[in-house]
């Protein structure tokens, strides 16, 4: 073997290695988040768990990003230790799906079919047919996603076959021969493959650099058994690495995964080599193909969950005690948090943000509502509530802002940039309104300090303004939550509706003002909070704006009232005169032009 081959070996590991991560990334996005969604919520059965992290597993082609994102779940409080534990036996499962993909390598024969199935033959025709979707599938993403993925394999498959080709001549290679005899050595076997999968953080990948050596004709049974074991113990590095700086939970799914790869190792290298001293397995001598590895792999897999899967709970208990559990109790703004683990996976990392967004929301509206609710029935409790609330709003936005500023790099979906835009435009607009809340609070209860009341009147008139901030508020929140521009339409002649019934209900102060019916310290009380529900319905304009604009792919909101047609600008009218007919009946006098 010369510098040549060396290079050749060096290219094709590269290749391959570029290939599994280009195919496993284009999978990830391709599912935008629905394959993470539904391990979130559909593992309420042990089995099931087992089952999804197989089958997800399988289709992102990487255990490790399982387990990694199971670890970031339960970090976040997703989902619970137990539910993590069958995904984690599942996604060993679901991982033995490459080396099969990557058996078909050794596949031989003279046939046209035979010669079909290798992957020098088919490689390039996928290769040509993921350019071509993705130099032309113009604004089409899942077409450039399944072009991706094609290439990745097609990568992948030719570096599998480069590094195939620069080791045959190791064959007839004495110290490469010696070398694989001495990793027959069960521990030395072990140690090497976890080394190696710890290195490249990929048991499918080492386990394919080991099928790559094995078409030399050197590896022997002997060898190739225990470098898998080994495998299966490096590839819980991943797991342990994203666990740090997580919570105590997440830090024991990674203990999990480690335990059940450990445990599993030990049972069936103890029960193997004991069994080959009375038995002598001659295969053991005999050499290993692609096939083979794949068989071996694939059985240590399933043997381990079956024989594991019963004591799930005691692996649960195992890493509870390894990681006990401290008495420091955080207290609600620090527990708001997503997981940098999900950033890479972007398309999920993207719903859990759209998810975060509509908490924070549906907070704000909660926070109005109680200000609305505390103008007319005083509650000391209900004003430190508010005050909660803002600061709750306030970690949401800090959150959620860094969070998308890091997530902006990564490759997003048309839709998912998208969605991006909508929520970095509207969280400053929600937290404004859990401000505006607080201060509404602050208010009346300054009001009651004082001992200082609204007229009969003002009451009634704060009422109908109360109400018809609620309405829109809510409207912003469906639409919003929905990501509804049909919706959000609505909210703008609602906005303009509270301004006329804000100044008209200014207006009536004044008049009452004149007859010594009000006082001017209670007058700026009211002008406060008549600001404040004021710029509650402004906020809720921007956000209905930003929705309607950046659905629409205009990004420019100062232009959008000027580019409505005559046709919108009636149906805004006559859904403005509605509004104000339904709220402005119910104020405190006729003063009210409609």
């Amino acid at each position: 073997m010369d510098i040549f081959n060396v290079l050749n070996m060096i290219g094709g590991l590269s290749l391959f290695l570029y290939g599994m991560h280009l195919m496993g990334e284009a999978l990830s996005k391709m599912a935008g988040g629905k394959l993470e969604s539904v391990l979130e919520k559909l593992t309420s059965k042990p089995i099931f768990a087992v089952l999804l992290g197989a089958g997800v597993t399988a289709v992102i082609q990487s255990s490790s990003a399982t387990t990694v994102m199971v670890v970031g779940f339960v970090n976040s409080g997703i989902m619970k230790l137990g539910q993590a534990a069958g995904i984690i036996m599942g996604a060993n499962i679901g991982t033995t799906v490459t080396s099969w993909l990557l058996s078909l390598t050794g596949i031989s024969g003279s046939s046209l079919f035979v010669k079909m199935l290798k992957p020098s033959s088919f490689s390039p025709i996928l290769a040509a047919i993921g350019i071509v979707l993705l130099l032309f599938s113009k604004g089409e993403n899942k077409k450039k996603d399944i072009g991706e993925i094609l290439i990745g394999f097609a990568v992948l498959m030719f570096g599998m076959d480069t590094m195939s080709k620069s080791v045959a001549g190791l064959a007839n290679n004495a110290g490469f021969t010696g070398l694989m005899t001495a990793f027959s050595n069960p521990l030395l076997g072990m140690s090497v493959g976890a080394l190696l999968t710890a290195i490249i953080q990929s048991s499918s990948a080492s386990v394919g650099i080991l099928q790559a050596l094995c078409l030399t004709g050197a590896v022997k049974y002997s060898t190739a058994l225990p470098i898998i074991m080994g495998q299966n113990i490096g590839t819980c590095v991943t797991s342990i690495i994203s666990s740090f700086g997580a919570n105590k939970n997440a830090k024991r799914a990674a203990m999990v995964h480690l335990y059940f790869n450990l445990i599993g190792t030990v049972v069936f290298m103890a029960v193997f080599y004991t069994a080959n001293l009375f038995i002598d397995f001659a295969f053991l001598k005999t050499a290993i193909n692609p096939a083979g590895i794949a068989v071996v792999h694939s059985l240590f897999n399933i043997g381990t969950t079956i024989l594991l899967f019963p004591f799930s709970k005691q692996l649960v208990k195992f890493a509870e005690l390894t990681i006990p559990e401290d008495k420091n109790v955080e207290s609600v703004i620090d527990t708001i948090s997503i997981d940098e683990r999900f950033l890479e996976s972007p398309g999920f990392a993207m719903e859990l943000c759209r998810n975060k967004a509509r908490e924070m929301a549906e907070l704000t509206n909660k926070a109005i509502k109680k200000a609305g609710d505390l103008l007319l029935n005083y509650d000391e409790k209900a004003v430190k509530e508010i005050i909660e609330m803002e600061g709750i709003a306030d970690r949401y936005e800090d959150v959620l802002g860094s969070y998308l500023v890091k997530l902006s790099s990564k490759n997003l979906s048309v839709a998912d940039s998208r969605s991006m835009s909508i929520i970095l435009h509207s969280i400053s607009d929600f937290e404004r309104i859990s401000d505006h809340a607080m201060e509404i609070a602050l208010n009346v209860e300054s009001m009651k300090q004082k001992n200082l009341n609204f007229s009969e009147y003002a009451y009634k008139e704060i009422e109908v303004l109360v109400q018809a901030t609620n309405d829109i508020c809510n409207i912003t929140l469906e639409s919003f939550s929905k990501y509804d521009d049909n919706l959000a339409i609505h909210v703008e002649p609602f906005e303009e509706v509270i301004d006329t019934l804000t100044k008209k209900v200014k207006e009536n102060h004044i008049r009452r003002l004149r007859k010594g019916q009000c006082t001017i310290e209670i007058g700026f009380i009211l002008e406060n909070i008549l600001n404040g529900l004021e710029r509650v319905s402004d906020h809720c304009s921007n956000i209905a704006i930003e929705l309607i604009t950046i659905t629409d792919n205009d990004y420019n909101t100062h232009e959008y009232y000027k580019n409505i047609s005559n046709e919108e600008k009636a149906k805004f009218d006559n859904e403005y005169r509605e509004l104000l007919n339904v709220y402005a009946p119910k104020l405190s006098d006729d003063m009210i032009t409609l």
